[in-house]
């Protein structure tokens, strides 16, 4: 049996803008807590989360690390994430698996980029929070200052509960034994005013008790409260840390032992059955005694030990002798050997709670976002959608030695399984295969690795961009498909309508026939020749959205009529109706983040102008930096890393969001399109 109960875990992500300390921070909690000798400085070799050799020649990780300590009888698992703008995808995959997001700031840099998105994509996804300040220790700090400006970007319920004395040496517990004693800002008994006002705010008979009564509050009578605080992030509390000098570490490890949430405390996880607009909720417990449901958050493709699926279990109890399906398969597999994480260190364990995150390997099966279930009544389970940013930066690939085709394609099947913001295309038109990520490095990283580990070397070039097609009018298709070759012919018939649907609607089909002019079983492969057009497109070469199509007519034969048939005839159909419906295309509009020195604002402004850019807006931080926001379309940006650096004396950095689709002007669309008739004739 387990050592411990699903009451006794705590899963946190430690979450950041890259420098704010996150790794070093996780290493001070390892060995504060004794597992680790020592935190683990550059001279005693790698970090326990920074294990992969790029980790360590960048100074920043690249993945996310898991790793456990215990606590106060406690059991802690701790997600160390990275937090560079490219490698963002792989910290929000983790965030399902904890109740808990701890959002690490860096005392000196203050609110950057990175971390204010971050917070802003906790929204809606129901995890407690914390905020903790790290390199407290730091010279020249005005950390309540700094406190405000949190309070400012985050809102009111951002809250210290112990605040940095002595300059940064040590830290004053503001919670547990609020003390009087001199502290760098405010007062001890202040903050613990604050905390306990904001607490007892959302329940009644405390709140009478505290005002009314004037009773001194203990620690235990607040927990509850406490814990429906920060469910409802009506609450989010600010710890002060130095995970170099060790300031701070203690009274963090108590807040995370004593009011962080367990998995029954914590927000549950949004659990969905059955696809689409028929999924309903369904409620998943965190009791060790019901049906056995785990969902896997990662996966990792090692050399030795094969294919590995890290899974936080949310209901039930997992031990070696398990089978467990995956999503809606028929067949389960035998779990054999269960694992814990330390790093990339597997510690094999016999018994898993709800809240455990554990791993299994060698199971071909398991991939990224699955469901682990033991029992049929938990098929077609899955969680809420995690929304991701869409990968825009692209490469244009090919293996640099002949015969490495196939070598190729599974190394990018793997890496695609492990990465829920890379992704790879195909276009069978120009016979490119595309990789595309958050950034240039982020592709950088996947290069790297199919060279090391797959041993697969590529040469790339730009690639398309990846435009669309739409129609802005109604218009009508019709085709009639006869042919007749001696025995069985093939006759189709179809009468079709389009018309555009609000910009980011995608596509819908619907079946509008009455009376049985086009029997029921060959309405599938209408839409399937339908499909086919929205795939290749008609005036351009890009792919069609935001289009509704609806078959209302047709004919068919007794004896001619077969599913080819009906596919042609939906095809030309489909494309008469697009060549009349005004056709156009679309480019992506990307939303751009640039940080740079205040001075260069000026000539970022105008080179973004020239890129058909617009600025939104601009921001002045800390230590003379400015951060300025607009539009712009990706089209424009190709070489505009280099542009920056030269622009900036190499000290700017930017980030891209795709924002939305919008036409191109009548210059740009007639080029792409005669470029498009040109390679048709070639």
């Amino acid at each position: 049996m387990s050592d411990h109960n699903a009451d006794d875990v705590r899963n946190i992500a430690l979450i950041g803008h890259a420098g704010a300390g996150k790794t070093s921070l996780a290493e001070a909690l390892l060995a504060a807590t004794g597992a680790t000798p020592a935190a683990t400085a550059a001279e005693r070799g790698p970090a326990v989360c920074d294990q992969d050799p790029r980790e360590q020649v960048l100074g920043h990780s690249i993945d996310a690390a898991i790793v456990g300590f215990a606590i106060e009888a406690r059991r802690v698992n701790l997600i160390d994430t990275p937090g560079l703008p490219d490698l963002l995808g792989r910290s929000l995959a983790v965030l399902p698996a904890v109740e808990t997001a701890a959002l690490v700031i860096n005392a000196q840099a203050g609110i950057e980029p990175m971390t204010a998105r971050l917070m802003k994509m906790l929204d809606g996804r129901g995890l407690c929070r914390m905020v903790i300040v790290n390199q407290i220790d730091a010279p020249d700090l005005d950390l309540g200052a700094l406190t405000e400006q949190i309070r400012d970007a985050f809102g009111p319920a951002c809250l210290p509960i112990n605040l940095p004395a002595g300059g940064g040496e040590r830290v004053a517990d503001c919670f547990f034994n609020p003390e009087e004693s001199a502290t760098d800002f405010s007062s001890v008994s202040a903050a613990h005013e604050q905390i306990v006002d904001q607490v007892v705010e959302l329940d009644e008979a405390l709140m009478e008790t505290y005002l009314e009564q004037g009773q001194t509050l203990a620690p235990e009578q607040l927990h509850d409260p406490f814990e429906a605080a920060l469910r409802d992030t009506h609450l989010i509390p600010i710890c002060f840390v130095s995970a170099r000098t060790g300031a701070g570490i203690p009274e963090l490890l108590e807040v995370i032992a004593r009011l962080m949430p367990n998995p029954a405390e914590g927000n549950p996880p949004a659990f969905l059955k059955g696809e689409g607009e028929r999924a309903e909720p369904v409620a998943v417990s965190p009791d060790p005694g019901r049906h056995a449901i785990a969902h896997v958050f990662k996966v990792l493709n090692d050399p030795y030990r094969g294919r590995l699926g890290i899974f936080r279990i949310h209901q039930g109890h997992i031990t070696p002798t398990s089978a467990l399906f995956v999503g809606d398969a028929r067949k389960p597999f035998k779990v054999t050997h269960l694992y814990r994480l330390q790093g990339r260190e597997l510690i094999e364990v016999e018994d898993g709670v709800p809240g455990d995150i554990l791993a299994v390997s060698r199971v071909d099966e398991v991939h990224l976002d699955a469901v682990l279930h033991d029992s049929h009544d938990e098929d077609h389970f899955h969680l809420a959608r995690t929304d991701y940013p869409i990968p825009l930066h692209g490469l244009a690939i090919t293996p640099s030695r002949r015969g490495d085709e196939q070598k190729l394609t599974e190394a990018l099947h793997k890496l695609q399984d492990e990465d829920p913001c890379f992704k790879v295309d195909h276009h069978a038109a120009t016979n490119e295969t595309v990789i595309r990520g958050l950034g240039a490095f982020h592709l950088k990283l996947l290069i790297e690795r199919l060279a090391d580990q797959f041993h697969v070397e590529v040469d790339t070039r730009p690639p398309r961009i990846p435009y669309r097609e739409t129609i802005t009018a109604n218009a009508e298709g019709h085709y009639r498909h006869k042919k007749q070759t001696g025995g069985a012919g093939q006759f189709g018939e179809v009468y079709l309508r389009i018309e555009p649907t609000p910009r980011g609607t995608g596509f819908r089909f619907v079946d509008a026939v009455v009376g049985g002019a086009i029997p029921g079983n060959f309405i599938p492969s209408i839409e399937k020749g339908v499909r086919q057009i929205l795939d290749e497109g008609v005036i351009a070469g890009y792919p069609l959205q935001d289009i509704q199509v609806t078959v209302y007519d047709g004919k068919s034969h007794a004896v001619d009529s077969k599913e080819i048939a009906f596919v042609t005839a939906a095809r030309k159909a489909f494309v008469a109706a697009v060549e009349q419906a005004r056709p156009a295309i679309l480019e992506p509009i990307v939303q751009i983040r640039i940080s740079a020195q205040e001075q260069a604002m000026g000539d970022l402004a105008g080179d973004l102008a020239g890129r058909r850019g617009r600025i939104s807006g601009s921001e002045t931080r800390s230590q003379g930096r400015v951060v300025i926001e607009g539009e712009v379309p990706l089209a424009e940006l190709e070489g505009y890393e280099s542009r920056l650096k030269a622009i900036t004396g190499g000290e700017g950095v930017y980030s891209i969001e795709f924002s939305h689709y919008e036409p191109v002007g009548a210059a740009i669309q007639r080029q792409l399109i005669e470029t498009h008739q040109q390679e048709d004739r070639t």
